[in-house]
């Protein structure tokens, strides 16, 4: 497990001796403690409902549509603009009135393999520059495809759901919740924190 946060870590060129480890699932906090120490890390957060944290952040994320079409005149660019209200609306039909909704395109350089999706043509090469650390301005911009996106946001807050009632422990130390177990083990103290988090940190 240690080996999996290096990877995303150290591996990435990210110390994790700076960072707490956020700990979910119904078994993720019985080994944190022991992840933390094996990385230097100083802290470990549980998240309230931390055994079912994906099953929340599943209930409460927005509803989303998305579309995308291929433009068969990369570069030409006539008629663009009522294409992507066309795709817009068509989305917006799919998820209701409350939905907000955005366009971008796809573009390229003429010969590239690969694409990046902007807001619209003028974008483009300041994002590719960006992006690639350089940019053609004076080169014609191919359009590949319209993209559309509508976001319904979800009725129900995180904040909203119950969060268990958690108190200062100190190790060795066993916390049984409804979801999940967490082990607070001997030299760490865990403390209740933001949005009904427990903060576990080493006591010496």
């Amino acid at each position: 497990m240690a080996r999996a946060v290096r990877v995303v870590s150290v591996e990435r060129g990210v110390d994790p001796a700076g960072l707490a480890l956020v700990a979910f699932g119904g078994a993720g906090p019985l080994h944190a403690c022991a992840i933390a120490d094996e990385l230097g890390m100083p802290a470990v957060v549980v998240p309230a409902r931390a055994g079912v944290f994906s099953a929340v952040g599943l209930l409460a994320a927005p509803e989303q549509h998305d579309a995308v079409r291929s433009w068969p005149r990369p570069l030409d660019h006539d008629g663009l603009a009522a294409a992507r209200k066309a795709l817009a609306a068509e989305v917006a039909a799919h998820a209701g009135a409350s939905a907000q909704v955005t366009t971008a395109i796809d573009c390229r350089y003429r010969g590239q393999s690969h694409e990046l999706t902007v807001p619209g043509v003028a974008a483009f090469h300041a994002e590719h520059d960006r992006r690639n650390g350089f940019a053609r301005p004076g080169d014609p911009v191919e359009v590949v495809a319209l993209r559309a996106r509508a976001v319904v946001p979800s009725p129900v807050r995180v904040g909203d759901l119950p969060a268990p009632a958690r108190r200062p422990v100190t190790g060795p130390a066993v916390v049984a919740e409804a979801d999940c177990t967490i082990w607070v083990p001997p030299g760490w103290r865990a403390e209740p924190g933001a949005a009904g988090a427990l903060v576990l940190r080493r006591s010496r």
